[in-house]
């Protein structure tokens, strides 16, 4: 278990080695905001053409047959079967998460190799709480989204293109030595939507465990069947959002839909897999009686009491300014209310400090895990199972 002291001394001793993979943090993406979508390539096309040339072909799509005259060689569409958008991409242009591209028929991953952004975190900042509790997470992400949420609290990562960031090309055995370094136990894919760059994190998944290293994703669970299953097979522990308990909301704040996402968690939950559930509570938008007890509802018939489920602090951001910080009090309402449906590891997440951070013994009740903020005070616990009552607590404790 890391402390406080030992975290920061580990960050600072990882600076050289990040220094070492290229410029991993984001550029400002002020071009793009100011001259379309495609501004990227006004300032940086021999950059994006050198991505382009170096891109690996990727996984899960389809060619369409060409019909009658008029698509000549060269020129065929493609399926993408990566996520839920199954985005149709012509020659030369790219998915909906602005990643993929088809070059001549061929559909390539402009961000395999490509990190903008590492760190290490306590994994409680994923959050994860019931996956290696104490331990120090190295974190990356790449470019692009599946989701546009207004909300999002990454955006200026997970709404950019890969061609705003120039960095170096690296590969997966480069980062899991990194991570190898910096003694970390996990790597987490995060900040954005991992799925984007799902050949990159499995061919890092698997060299990190010849390491000795696990892995874990965060992710908003858009991903189709196919890309989740070989997922499932080197990962071991996956976060889903679960943004709200209604498809109107998905289509209006998130443009997406919800039941990709509620089967993406019944898929993880089947395949063993470690799951934890975040629900962000939004303002006036998903925080209903009738909308999170739904959710709640579903989570308890289809995945069972013991997956830890964080009901989350919305604070204003990105195309939502407008909205307040949602009250604490409507986090405890979720959280009674998980409680009395029989919900053992409901959590009130953003709120440091409260008790709602805690991780209670679902028999006796006894706090057998201490939280302040992104860090533990005490564990009550052996063996995976409570001190005080000998109760087994689901999760994976080593």
């Amino acid at each position: 278990m890391i402390s406080r002291r030992d975290f920061l001394a580990t960050w600072a001793k990882l600076f050289p080695i990040i220094g070492g993979l290229g410029t991993m943090t984001f550029a400002p993406c002020w071009q793009k905001f100011l001259l379309g979508e495609n501004s990227g390539l006004a300032f940086g096309e021999t950059y994006l053409d050198e991505m382009i040339r170096s891109a690996p072909k990727a996984r899960y799509w389809i060619p369409i047959p060409s019909e009658g005259r008029g698509n000549k060689e060269g020129q065929s569409s493609i399926k993408c079967l990566l996520c839920a958008n199954g985005c149709v991409i012509s020659n030369g242009q790219r998915g909906r998460c602005r990643t993929r591209i088809n070059v001549n028929g061929e559909l390539r991953s402009l961000v395999y190799g490509r990190p903008i952004s590492v760190h290490i975190d306590p994994i409680e900042k994923k959050p994860l709480y019931h996956y290696l509790p104490g331990s120090a997470a190295f974190s990356l992400a790449t470019a692009g989204c599946v989701l546009k949420c207004k909300f999002c609290q990454n955006w200026q990562i997970s709404q950019s293109s890969p061609e705003d960031h120039r960095v170096a090309f690296t590969r997966p055995g480069q980062i899991v030595t990194a991570a190898h370094t910096s003694k970390a136990p996990v790597i987490a894919f995060t900040y954005n939507e991992p799925t984007v760059f799902t050949e990159y994190l499995t061919d890092i998944a698997r060299a990190a465990k010849k390491r000795g290293i696990r892995c874990a994703l965060i992710s908003c669970g858009f991903m189709t069947e196919e890309p989740l299953r070989e997922m499932c097979e080197v990962l071991g522990a996956i976060k889903i959002d679960l943004k709200g308990y209604s498809d109107n909301f998905y289509r209006s704040a998130c443009g997406a839909k919800l039941q990709p996402v509620l089967r993406s968690i019944k898929q993880v939950s089947k395949s063993g897999v470690h799951l934890e559930i975040v629900n962000l509570v939004v303002p006036t938008l998903n925080d209903s009686d009738k909308m999170m007890e739904g959710l709640i509802d579903w989570i308890l018939g289809e995945v069972g009491p013991d997956v830890p489920v964080h009901f989350t602090r919305f604070h204003p951001d990105y195309q939502l300014l407008n909205l307040p910080p949602t009250p604490v009090a409507a986090l405890e309402r979720a959280y009674n209310m998980a409680m009395s449906k029989g919900m053992h590891y409901p959590y009130v997440g953003n709120v440091p400090g409260h008790p709602g951070n805690n991780t209670y013994c679902p028999k006796c009740r006894k706090v057998i895990i201490e939280r302040q903020g992104f860090f533990i005070n005490a564990v009550n616990m052996k063996n995976g199972r409570c001190n005080f009552c000998k109760q087994k607590i689901a999760g994976v404790w080593a």
